[in-house]
């Protein structure tokens, strides 16, 4: 039997996955849930997520580069070149679901890399996402590409948390990708468990989403920059600026590093400590977290 003293680590970390665990279920049973700062019956929030995302379609990426000054495209570049899709299947066609991916980009730079890197010409990506008017902003987007009324690329309008078995199998995909649409969710860990069911083992469970910043002067500035300017640009640029108070308030509520690595693990993916579980981008204003389906 090892020393008693050898277990304290082990046990809290026991303790602290315990708590976790008791608090996602906890508030899988509170009848409300957050709509940014405020609380909200959680069957209204999948219709005023709706309604946010419908408001701000149009301008949705002109939005994302104003907000970011383009830094946005830096993440979404290195997110999808660190997954490499289509380069671990020699032979293989590589299918890809990108959920919450409206207005097509990540899908397009999947599609992008495989063709440039000359990996899986074949690869294929289904874009998911609740909101039909994101997705005629990707439909828009596509009629101007090469993939346009090819195989390579389908659009779906479905929820994330209970994704239509007769159109998303079991055991179906290599690759899951979802980027910066998550923390919009209802039910964060049923969308885990529905990406758990659509990959095949050995499929990847990537992430892009907002996450903590931990240095505290950076932080600070973030926050000054989030809750004055972003709502600002909403109201100039979209004519909208209560959505995109929600948009700043939803990445507050959003689980931190650890805790969102946990519930992954929960869902039954294999995830890594960190750096492995997770990689910051930008001091954590941003992280890429992925996890393998072993079996």
């Amino acid at each position: 039997m090892r020393p008693l003293r050898a277990q304290p680590a082990v046990y809290l970390r026991r303790l602290e996955i315990s708590y976790l665990a008791r608090r996602a279920y906890s508030n899988q049973q509170s009848p409300t849930t957050h709509f940014g700062f405020k609380n909200v019956p959680r069957d209204e929030k999948e219709t005023l997520v709706k309604e946010v995302f419908s408001s701000v379609a149009s301008k949705y990426d002109v939005m994302n580069d104003a907000m970011s000054l383009g830094v946005h495209r830096i993440w979404k570049d290195d997110f999808v070149s660190s997954l490499r899709p289509g380069s671990a299947k020699v032979g293989k066609v590589t299918h890809c679901i990108d959920v919450a991916g409206g207005t097509g980009d990540i899908a397009l730079r999947i599609l992008d890399y495989a063709r440039e890197k000359k990996a899986d010409r074949d690869i294929t990506v289904d874009i998911v996402d609740i909101n039909p008017s994101m997705l005629k902003e990707g439909e828009r987007r596509f009629r101007k590409t090469m993939y346009h009324n090819t195989p390579q690329v389908a659009f779906h309008v479905a929820n994330a948390q209970e994704l239509p078995r007769e159109t998303f199998s079991d055991n179906s995909y290599d690759l899951y990708t979802i980027a910066f649409g998550i923390r919009n969710c209802t039910s964060i860990p049923d969308v885990l468990r529905e990406a758990y069911r659509v990959l095949k083992p050995g499929g990847t469970f990537a992430c892009l989403e907002f996450s903590r910043v931990n240095q505290p002067i950076l932080a600070s500035i973030y926050d000054s920059y989030s809750f004055s300017a972003i709502p600002l640009l909403g109201s100039i640029l979209a004519g909208d600026r209560a959505s995109y108070q929600y948009l700043v308030e939803s990445i507050r509520k959003f689980p931190p590093q650890a805790e969102f690595s946990e519930m992954i693990a929960e869902a039954g993916f294999t995830v890594g400590n960190p750096p492995n579980g997770w990689r910051d981008l930008w001091g954590g204003i941003a992280a890429i977290h992925t996890g393998v389906k072993v079996s």
